[in-house]
């Protein structure tokens, strides 16, 4: 079918396609193919409510115009329910693939060596920031395809309902089993946890009722636009390694643009490249044999037990992103007047729609079990709402406050 596929869009007369199995690829498909002219990396995209879409999906020529590393694609469909990128096959590694080996076995030059890699694109990120920084209209801002990935994944699309899309698909009114206790939506979503003794200050329920108010894309125009790639997990970042050294470079600019609202260009980075890991939103059968979690509820409140923690090369990246992303971007925007003063809440909340919209989070409706599920809501949490008291998201949340 594939082979097919390609033939029809593309003329491409291909053989040996094999598709991959990517823990990584949650709303995508990809593999190689073999033609007289050399080796290809193909990749599908798919999304709810593309027939709707409007203008190119795939747009690298944005961050390529920028100065940004990216790879171009040498075929493209962008056809709804047949958005195929094909990109001559390179034989680096993913920038996910490096980083995973490093959470499962740490080798502290090759973490400094990955870690240098990281500073240096997101110096160039943020030059790029600095650069293309711009007032946008709300128009502008709810034109952009990033609020897919956020906004458009709690809402029906065509009607505009809440609780909708994969929100209501997911989660409501279904029940969740973790170990030590199951409770159907209503409790859940009401549930106040508390994680390793520290207590949270909004449910679930409140947090996706925030996120469909302040992430309204009409609403996210107040902090301006840059150019940003918008979905840069390291799934879709090339790792190079020459003379001791690497460097990072993107592909598959799905959801770039010249108008992204500001405050959501670092959250998809933020999260799945950092936050998500160790292991458990995407191999969650690893995270049951290597952590614990335990759940206890009375009386509205949901406490969790369990010994997750990021590895250093997460804490790296986190303090990175902090001090080299963010501080930078947001010390830009209070430099020019346009920072929201409740700027910490918007990236909260666009940080607790990635894992919690991205997959469905519940034991056994796909990947998780009880035990992943458990640590992936009470993270998802940790970093939608602010503490009574700090924690380590909080830290981060200070460290990278302008002066």
């Amino acid at each position: 079918m594939l082979a097919d596929l390609l033939a029809d869009l593309f003329g491409i007369a291909s053989k040996n396609v094999k598709i991959n199995y990517d823990q990584y690829s949650l709303n995508s498909l990809n593999g190689f193919f073999e033609t007289e002219d050399g080796e290809f990396f193909f990749k599908f995209h798919q999304e709810e409510g593309e027939e709707a879409m409007s203008g190119e999906y795939y747009r690298a020529d944005i961050l390529a115009r920028a100065g940004l590393p990216v790879d171009q694609a040498v075929h493209m469909s962008v056809l709804p329910g047949e958005q195929i990128l094909v990109y001559r096959r390179r034989r680096d590694p993913r920038f996910s693939d490096v980083l995973r080996a490093l959470d499962l076995a740490d080798d502290a030059a090759a973490r400094e060596r990955a870690v240098a890699a990281e500073a240096a694109l997101s110096a160039k990120v943020v030059t790029v920031y600095e650069q293309s920084l711009h007032p946008i209209t709300p128009e502008e801002a709810a034109a952009e395809p990033i609020n897919r990935l956020f906004f458009e994944r709690l809402i029906d699309p065509p009607t505009g309902e809440f609780p909708g899309g994969r929100l209501k698909s997911f989660y409501v009114g279904q029940d969740f089993t973790f170990p030590g206790v199951t409770l159907g939506w209503e409790e859940f979503s009401r549930a106040r946890f508390v994680v390793n003794g520290v207590a949270y200050q909004r449910s679930v329920g409140d947090l996706f009722a925030a996120a469909h108010q302040r992430l309204n894309p009409l609403r996210l125009a107040d902090a301006g636009g840059v150019v940003a790639h918008g979905d840069a997990h390291n799934a879709n970042v090339w790792y190079t390694e020459a003379d001791g050294a690497a460097e990072l470079s993107f592909f598959d600019p799905a959801f770039a643009g010249e108008n992204v609202p500001t405050l959501l260009a670092e959250v998809k980075t933020t999260f799945h490249n950092i936050l998500a890991h160790p292991l458990w939103l995407y191999d969650p059968d690893a995270v049951a044999e290597r952590y614990s979690a335990e759940a206890r509820y009375a009386d509205g409140v949901l406490s969790v037990e369990t010994n997750w923690a990021l590895t250093p090369v997460r804490r790296d990246l986190l303090r990175l992103k902090a001090e080299a992303s963010w501080k930078p971007l947001l010390t830009l925007l209070k430099a020019r007047g346009m920072l929201p003063a409740d700027w910490r809440e918007v990236i909260r909340l666009g940080l607790f729609l990635c894992p919690t919209l991205v997959m469905n989070l519940r034991a056994g409706a796909a990947r998780h079990n009880p035990m992943s599920s458990l640590i992936g809501l009470a993270n998802a949490v940790r970093v939608g709402s602010e503490p009574d008291g700090t924690d380590f998201m909080s830290e981060f949340f200070d460290a990278m406050t302008p002066d």
